[in-house]
């Protein structure tokens, strides 16, 4: 529109009002939009991989979170945000918060105040499209429509813990959930929506494991699952199975006092078996897991943990048709393990490492560990964006902020550039698709 044509404002003072409304909305905007430097030991200049920039959370600092997800085609990464009893979505081009999505919840304390796991939630999640799902603390599975911003569905899994560790199959319409927590724990396989518009999300069975291999009564777990194409099963992380490694003497998965010395399988799912669904149980080789992620070449990456089993120092990468193994060396203690596909790297989130917990860089092709970067003390979540070549890492605010769980270094503070907590963006060799 020309200047002249112009419509006159009705009063200099009103026209005063609103150019200062505006330039207040502008400047505020600016503020919370400008990217915060990474400083300190989480952000090297010498490693390939580069901390660009840290995204706050509005609302509480960040004490306790769980799992992570990104979906390259929204732009969009979802974290489980306990601390503000919601997901977070982050725009993943822009590297900036656009909002949460309440209704879980939140962080539930036990007797000694410290973060009850078992109970608190949000804690796994996933997606496809348009629907988001994650799992929550009253062993419930919400479902949420990111077009609508909100919960639309709720289905209890029928236990009294926590909904966990989740994964879809490609085409968005079979999810499987495990519910960690219970004794003994056991998997939810819903119908869920695929492309549709509206929601019909169901359960479909309950998957329990033989005895023989997770006795009741000894607090056994089960991880996390993931899809992998190459068989057309979900691979699932069990930290801990009974008699693994088989020995006359046996082997303490939690009937004797003293340290675990059993190790952890992989359960193979068969999920267009609702009769007998648990197709393989594959014992592992001084690994208990608790992340996994599908690879290239039909490997699958298992995070394993000395939480799990006394003396774990590596994480395994097993090929899901052979069955054959590579260890990757002193990088352990991962409960979250994301597979990149535009730098063909995988990225762990490692608690458990000698020297502090770490996001850890290992090669696709050859499964060596590339380069370990410092994180926060709780740093044990970790998604990448295959189309931007971008790595999300949730940090929490220090102990003397959040009390129990948070960090005890400076290096999150330093990710962060304040006492918050926050969500340090890394980038990554690649070529950005956008």
């Amino acid at each position: 529109m020309p200047l002249s044509r112009l419509p006159a404002p009705r009063s200099l003072n009103s026209a005063l009002k609103a150019g200062l409304f505006v330039v207040v909305i502008l400047a505020a905007t600016a503020a919370y939009a400008s990217p915060v430097p990474c400083t300190g030991p989480g952000a090297p200049s010498t490693t390939e991989t580069k901390c660009l920039t840290a995204i706050a959370i509005p609302g509480n600092p960040i004490r306790s979170f769980d799992i992570s997800w990104v979906n390259p085609k929204r732009a969009e990464y979802y974290l489980a945000d306990r601390s503000n009893s919601g997901i977070d979505i982050i725009d993943t081009r822009q590297n900036t918060f656009k909002k949460t999505i309440g209704g879980f919840v939140g962080i539930v304390l036990n007797a000694a105040g410290a973060v009850d796991n078992n109970h608190s939630g949000p804690d796994g999640v996933t997606s496809h499209g348009k629907w988001l799902y994650a799992g929550d603390g009253n062993s419930t599975l919400k479902v949420i429509d990111l077009e609508k911003g909100k919960i639309v569905a709720t289905v209890s899994t029928g236990g009294t813990t926590r909904l966990d560790e989740m994964a879809l199959t490609p085409d968005g319409k079979l999810l499987l959930a495990v519910n960690n927590a219970e004794d003994p724990p056991y998997a939810t396989l819903f119908a869920a929506n695929g492309d549709d518009e509206d929601n019909s999300v169901a359960s479909l069975a309950k998957i329990s494991v033989s005895t023989t291999y997770i006795p009741g009564g000894f607090g056994q777990s089960i991880e996390q699952p993931t899809w992998n194409e190459t068989i057309n099963r979900f691979v699932v992380s069990v930290p801990i199975i009974a008699n693994n490694p088989s020995d006359p003497a046996g082997c303490n998965y939690g009937q004797l006092s003293g340290a675990v010395t059993c190790s952890g399988a992989v359960l193979v799912i068969d999920p267009t078996n609702l009769v007998t669904p648990v197709e393989k149980v594959v014992p592992l080789v001084h690994c208990g897991p608790n992340g996994a992620t599908d690879g290239p070449n039909g490997n699958v990456m298992f995070g394993c943990t000395p939480n799990n089993q006394a003396g774990d120092n590596e994480t395994t990468v097993l090929n899901v048709t052979t069955f054959n193994y590579v260890d990757v060396g002193d990088l352990s203690g991962s409960d979250e393990v994301w597979f990149n596909e535009g730098s063909n790297r995988y990225y762990t989130g490692s608690s458990a490492m000698h020297g502090g917990a770490v996001l850890g860089v290992v090669n696709g092709t050859t499964n060596f560990l590339v380069e370990a970067i410092p994180q926060s003390s709780a740093s044990h979540s970790v998604a990448a964006d295959s189309r931007r070549n971008k790595v999300f890492v949730p940090q929490v605010a220090p102990k003397s902020v959040v009390g129990a769980g948070g960090d005890v270094t400076t290096v999150g503070a330093g990710i962060c550039g304040g006492t918050s907590g926050c969500i340090a963006v890394y980038s990554v060799p690649g070529v950005s698709g956008e």
